[in-house]
Formats: C-alpha cells, structure tokens, sequence
C-alpha cells in the first residue's frame, strides 16, 4: 500500500510542475485533483485487500485447529467394547512377560474416580483394583466413557485386553485396547496377610484384597509426634493423600507405610477420617489392596482402632 502512494503522490507532483510551466491554471489544478482522488482510491483498494487477507489467514487458521482436533479423535477412540479372545489364567497371566499383551477375565473390587484425560484426547479414564480366586489385578488408566465406568459397581466382571507392565515393583496393567462388561458378579473376602509382612511371599498376595491385624502406629517421620502426613513428605493438605507408618508387636523395628489413595477413598470417607484421627501408638486393623511400590504399600479402605 505504502508502494501505491508513493506513486500516486509522485504522479500528482509531476502534474502540478507541469502546470505551473505552461501557465494553465485550471486544467494543472483538474489534473491535480484527479490524481490525488485516483491516489485516494488507490490507498484505499490495498488497504481493503490487507484486511481481506488477515481475514482469510485468521479463518485458514482455524479451520487447521478444528482439523487437528478431529484427527486427536480420530486416533485416539475409545477401545473396542466387545473381547472374543480367550482369557489366560492368572498363573499364566503371572508367568508372562513384562510388555507382553495379555487378556484377562477378572472382578471389579473397587475403582478411582473417573476423570477426562487431557494428553489424551480428553478421553474418559479410570484406575480399577479387580481380582479372581486366583490373583489380583490392577488395571491402570483405562480409557472408557463414563456410562460404562458407572456400570463397573463392586464385582462386575470385566474382560480386557491389554499389556502386563511393571512400574516400581508394582505389576500392572496398562494401554488397554479393548474390554467386555461381563454378565458375573464376584467380591473377593480381604485374606489375612499380617504373618506375610517383611516375607518374599507377601508379593504374592499383590493388588489383592488383604487384611492386617493388631498393627502399631509409627511416627510419620523420625522425631516427629505427628501419625500421619498429607503427601509423602508432607507436602500437602487436606484432600491429598494420606500416609502413615505401622510396625507389628512383634517386629517394632520394621516399618511399613500405608496409603490413603484420595482418588479411592477421598476426605470425605471413613477411612479418611479414621487416619486424620490416628495417634501414634494406637493399635489398628487395616484394610484395603495390596498395591507395591518399591516394596508393599497397601492402599487402605478400612482402619479401625482397638
């Protein structure tokens, strides 16, 4: 634009020089004016086709985010809903190898909230502790719409496919590409796993449903009087998660730490409170998953004090 004034305004000089030389007023002074119109006209025409242009930019670069997020849609659907492969027995399921896929037919025991999952397209996602009579299972962000998380109540049977992964000790299964809601019910009784602790064979016994009996609570950290802490390390607050340490009558130089999972049992449940309440000292029972990480630390569901 600035290219076409300068021409125009160039062209209305040269007229104007000219007229003034040969001494004809009024036709220089018409020509003058005509030109600075023509310039005008001219300003105003690339002035138009510049904002035209942001316009069509601005509207391109829409189009390409809406494209975008179609196709985070369309490569990241929802796994399949219907499984016809044949599910392994858990021993199998134990004897296969880390990143291997495997299919499972197990029972829903308990679930963490369902929740959007933003890296993933916005996807539904849920964390779910299911178990046979044969082992446990835990099955770590699967992807599905709520309506089916809502049919997954205490011992739905659920089928799925995915890959046995391991993440801090903890055996798990993740990237699940397909699942069956089951027509079974099933709800496992917690096993008494208290002569376990400190043994090799507690793993065994991982994402089951356990007991403990006649533990002994353990300051949360060393010279402290506090029972438990927000976070691991005390970091946080209400509504986060709980940790608290408990050694055993017979072993009072082992520690072990249990787990609040806020996602499981938020600020709101009994256990939730049970915990807040603790004094170290006090003597519990305990129950809740056997979930692993660098050693057992169970996820509870359940404290009562004696």
């Amino acid at each position: 634009m600035k290219k076409l004034m300068a021409i125009a305004l160039a062209g209305v000089t040269a007229l104007s020089m000219a007229g003034c030389a040969s001494g004809a007023g009024d036709g220089a002074t018409a020509a003058v004016s005509e030109a600075a119109a023509a310039a005008t006209e001219a300003g105003d025409a690339a002035e138009t086709l510049a904002t035209d242009a942001a316009e069509a930019a601005t509207e391109a670069a829409q189009a390409a985010a809406t494209a975008t997020t179609e196709a985070v849609s369309d490569v990241l659907p929802y796994p399949a809903t219907t499984l016809d492969a044949e599910p392994v027995s858990y021993a199998d399921y134990a004897a296969a190898e880390t990143d291997s896929q495997v299919v499972i037919d197990t029972y829903v025991q308990a679930k963490q909230g369902w929740w959007e999952d933003s890296d993933n397209g916005g996807l539904g996602t849920a964390t779910l502790y299911t178990q046979t009579e044969e082992g446990g299972y835990f099955i770590y962000n699967i992807h599905m719409p709520e309506e089916d998380y809502d049919k997954l109540t205490e011992g739905a049977e659920l089928k799925v496919r995915g890959y046995k992964s391991e993440w801090e000790g903890e055996i798990e299964i993740t990237d699940v590409d397909a699942y069956e809601i089951g027509d079974g019910s099933w709800v496992a009784e917690p096993t008494d796993v208290t002569a376990e602790l400190g043994k090799d064979t507690l793993a065994e016994y991982q994402n089951q449903k356990v007991s403990f009996k006649d533990l002994v609570v353990a300051p949360a950290q060393e010279g402290s009087d506090a029972a438990f802490l927000y976070n691991y390390d005390g970091s946080g607050s209400e509504g986060d998660d709980l940790y608290f340490n408990v050694t055993t009558a017979e072993d009072p130089d082992t520690i072990y730490t249990f787990t609040v999972e806020s996602y499981l049992c938020g600020s709101d449940t009994d256990v939730y409170k049970a915990v807040e309440g603790l004094k170290v000292g006090d003597t519990i029972d305990a129950e809740g998953f056997l979930y692993w990480y660098e050693g057992a630390q169970p996820h509870v569901t359940n404290v009562t004090v004696k």
